[in-house]
């Protein structure tokens, strides 16, 4: 195949175009796709926190900072059972989350002082923005704690429940 090529230039105009057709096409959203593991976009945070529901102590990761709360467990390839990242806020308010990039799916606990407001178990990774948002029902809360999906109903966890939290 033989194209056009700009003076004093050995690139043929046609190989230009189709680099630039292809790296266009290569960034459209798949439908479909599964969401990403990319560790090294990942975020780690320290364990500096516990949670003890029903018995069972799991060691949190704290997202603390807004930019820490946004990406949570994005891109994170798996997540041990006996961990959980807790989202603290300084007082209670609407809670909406979701699991864009997020290519684990999560059971979701929703607190109040300690008291659980909602759970949504087994809530399904999502890579293609809009995804939906959890809980279902609007909820009030101060802290939302993620665990790796089928934790919390062998726990026997229900609404109502207290749950003791240390270190946050």
């Amino acid at each position: 195949m033989t194209g056009k090529t700009y003076k004093n230039c050995d690139i043929p105009l046609s190989f230009i175009l189709l680099a630039i057709m292809l790296s266009v096409w290569g960034c459209k959203p798949v439908v479909g796709q599964a969401p990403v593991v990319d560790r090294e976009r990942a975020q780690f945070l320290p364990l500096s926190a516990t949670a003890t529901i029903k018995g069972k102590k799991f060691q949190l990761e704290v997202a603390r900072t807004p930019q820490q709360q946004a990406k949570g467990l994005m891109f994170r390839p798996r997540l041990e059972p006996d961990r959980g990242m807790a989202f603290p806020y300084d007082a209670p308010r609407p809670l909406a989350f979701w699991m864009f990039n997020t290519p684990m799916p999560l059971d979701m606990v929703f607190l109040e002082r300690g008291i659980v407001r909602a759970i949504e178990a087994n809530v399904p990774p999502c890579s293609s923005d809009p995804c939906p948002i959890y809980p279902a029902k609007g909820v009030v809360g101060d802290l939302v704690l993620e665990f790796r999906a089928g934790t919390i109903e062998p726990l026997g966890l229900k609404v109502g429940d207290k749950v003791i939290l240390t270190g946050l």
